[in-house]
């Protein structure tokens, strides 16, 4: 596509066509969207998810087993799952902490009411987890919601939701512990989070 024809659609008021969380889950059942294809639903539009790289993929890991150490059976930790902010929102953060439910929520994504925190592990994605993610987490209500800085080397920390974010933010560098507000009682190194 030209340069000229981008910039005039981009300056056009064109109609979009947005899609709802069951619309989604419909063209993925009847293979609109491939089985490896990483998408995430935001306010209605689809959104291509980026490619995972080694160092996100070992600090998801070694971040799972932190918290499984940490929590044993107090949470459901679901991996790089769905979670269903509202009916044009269908996210897929990298952890997501939730309450224990007896049937693992088999009957419908998680809601903003299941989830204790959210993790999202930053290298590539870090402008658009602060930008849009932060944005979107707070309007939902999550409590408290981490960035794993890999780039910078820090976890940020949000909590007190509003509508445009979240009230606070709160930086963790090497060397420091941090406990998720739904469980004080545990601590996390962050150097065992952000690894070598």
């Amino acid at each position: 596509m030209d340069t000229e024809l981008v910039a005039t659609l981009t300056e056009a008021e064109v109609t979009r066509r947005r899609f709802t969380v069951t619309e989604l889950l419909h063209l993925s059942k009847i293979g609109f969207l491939g089985n490896d294809e990483r998408v995430e639903l935001i306010r209605g539009e689809i959104v291509e998810m980026s490619p995972i790289n080694v160092a996100h993929a070992s600090t998801v890991s070694r971040l799972v087993s932190l918290l499984f150490r940490s929590f044993g059976d107090r949470v459901i930790l679901s991996v790089q799952n769905p979670v269903q902010l509202d009916d044009e929102t269908l996210l897929q953060p990298d952890i997501a902490v939730l309450k224990p439910q007896d049937d693992y929520y088999s009957r419908r994504h998680p809601d903003p009411e299941a989830v204790l925190l959210l993790i999202e592990v930053s290298d590539t994605t870090l402008l658009y987890d602060r930008r849009v993610k932060r944005k979107l987490y707070g309007a939902a209500g999550i409590i408290e919601y981490w960035i794993v800085d890999l780039p910078n080397r820090r976890i940020e920390v949000y909590t007190k939701p509003r509508q445009d974010g979240y009230r606070i933010v709160t930086q963790y560098a090497p060397g420091e512990t941090i406990s998720p507000l739904a469980f004080p009682d545990v601590a996390l190194n962050v150097d065992e989070v952000l690894g070598k």
